[in-house]
C-alpha cells in the first residue's frame, strides 16, 4: 500500500481512469453536502493565506484487475462521493468558460476536460476520467458530452452539477479566485496492490463506524469486493441489484437491512443486534464454507423476493389470502388461549 497527501488536480492529471465497481452504491451526495462543500471553496477563494484543504483519502486498487492497456485503470474502494463531487465541479466550471459569461486567465475549457475530465488521446471508453456505477455512468457520460439525457437518468448527478454550475457563475468572486480554490484542495492518495493488500480488510476499516453505509450495503461489498469483475457484474446483476430494486419499494432505507437480520435469525436460530449484522453475516458464512458465493446470494434472493412479497402482498391476491388466513388463525388460537386462562383463574 502505498499513502501520500496529493493536490487533487494534479492526482487527476495524466492518463488513467477510476472505475467505481458495480457492487459500490451510486451517487448519493445531497445538496447539503454540496452546500457545505461550496462553502469551502468559497473560503479558500477569500483568503489567501488558507494554502490547503484536506478533502479525504481516495482508495483504490492499483494493479492486478484489468489488462494492460495504454491507461491504467483503478478501481476505487473508497471515496468515490467526492470524487464524482469534484468532478461535477470541474465539469460546471468548463461549461461556465464555454458560455465566456466570466474570463478566466488561468485556464481554458478545454483544458479542465483534457486535464481533468477527460483522457484526451483516447477515442473509447477509456476516453473518461471517471466511468461510474450503474445508471450514473450513462449519466455522467452524457452530462460531458452535451448529449440528451435517458429519461431514467441520475436526479442527483444532474441536479449537484446545475447546483455548482449556479454558483460558480453567480459568485462574487472571479473564476481565476475560484480555480486557485480548487487547486488548494487536497486528498490522500492510497494506491493498494492486490497482489500484497487486501482489499476488503482496508475497506472494512475505513467504514468501521457504519455511518456511510448500510449494513446490506456491507454485506454486498464482502461478497463482492473479493471476486473477478466478470463474476461481479454476473452475480450483481443477476441478484443482488434486482433485489435492491424490490426493496426500494419501501419508503425506509432500512427494510433491507432487517431483511438480512430476519434471515440470520431464520438460519441461525439467533437474533443478531440490528448493528452489528453485517459482522454476524461474516460469522454466518465462515460457518458455511461447504457453500460458494454464489450459493448464499442466490439463497439471500430467494428469502428477500419471500420477504417483499409478504410486505406486498396486496399485489399478489392468492398470497393476501394466505397471510389473512394465518392471521385469522393466529387471532383465534390467541383467543382461546385468553379463554382457557380466564376459565382456569
Amino acid at each position: 500500500m502505498k499513502a501520500t497527501e496529493t493536490n487533487f488536480l494534479q492526482f487527476l492529471k495524466g492518463p488513467k481512469q477510476f472505475v467505481i465497481p458495480i457492487y459500490q452504491r451510486t451517487y448519493s451526495w445531497t445538496r447539503k453536502q454540496c452546500a457545505q462543500l461550496w462553502t469551502d471553496i468559497e473560503r479558500l477563494s477569500s483568503d489567501e493565506n488558507l494554502s490547503a484543504h484536506f478533502l479525504g483519502s481516495i482508495v483504490y486498487v492499483e494493479k492486478g484487475l484489468y489488462h494492460v492497456t495504454s491507461v491504467p485503470q483503478l478501481l476505487v474502494i473508497d471515496g468515490q462521493q467526492r470524487l464524482t463531487t469534484l468532478s461535477l465541479i470541474l465539469s460546471a466550471f468548463a461549461e461556465v468558460l464555454d458560455e465566456k459569461s466570466k474570463t478566466c486567465e488561468s485556464i481554458t475549457a478545454k483544458k479542465v476536460r483534457n486535464y481533468f475530465l477527460f483522457n484526451a488521446e483516447e477515442e473509447d471508453d477509456t476516453q473518461y476520467k471517471l466511468l461510474l456505477t450503474q445508471k450514473d455512468r450513462e449519466t455522467f457520460i452524457n452530462l460531458l458530452e452535451k448529449k440528451e439525457l435517458d429519461e431514467d437518468y441520475s436526479k442527483r448527478i444532474i441536479e449537484n452539477q446545475k447546483f455548482f454550475k449556479d454558483k460558480i457563475t453567480k459568485s462574487e468572486y472571479t473564476l481565476d479566485d475560484i480555480y486557485q480554490a480548487l487547486n488548494k484542495l487536497t486528498v490522500v492518495d492510497i494506491a493498494l496492490d492486490r497482489d500484497k493488500d487486501n482489499p476488503q480488510l482496508i475497506f472494512e476499516s475505513l467504514n468501521s463506524t457504519g455511518l456511510d453505509l448500510s449494513q446490506a450495503d456491507l454485506i454486498r461489498n464482502y461478497f463482492l469486493m473479493g471476486i473477478t469483475p466478470k463474476d461481479q457484474e454476473r452475480l450483481y446483476n443477476d441478484y443482488w441489484y434486482k433485489l435492491e430494486k424490490k426493496f426500494d419499494q419501501f419508503e425506509e432505507s432500512s427494510y433491507f437491512d432487517r431483511f438480512i437480520r430476519d434471515y440470520l435469525t431464520l438460519k441461525t436460530g439467533a437474533i443478531p443486534k440490528i448493528g452489528f449484522v453485517y459482522e454476524s453475516f461474516k460469522s454466518y458464512v465462515n460457518e458455511n464454507l461447504n457453500q460458494t458465493t454464489e450459493d448464499i446470494i442466490f439463497d439471500v434472493f430467494t428469502y428477500g423476493n419471500y420477504y417483499v412479497n409478504l410486505n406486498f402482498k396486496d399485489k399478489d391476491p392468492e398470497l393476501d389470502q394466505a397471510s389473512s388466513r394465518i392471521v385469522f388463525s393466529a387471532k383465534r388460537i390467541r383467543s382461546n388461549l385468553v379463554n382457557k386462562i380466564l376459565c382456569s383463574l
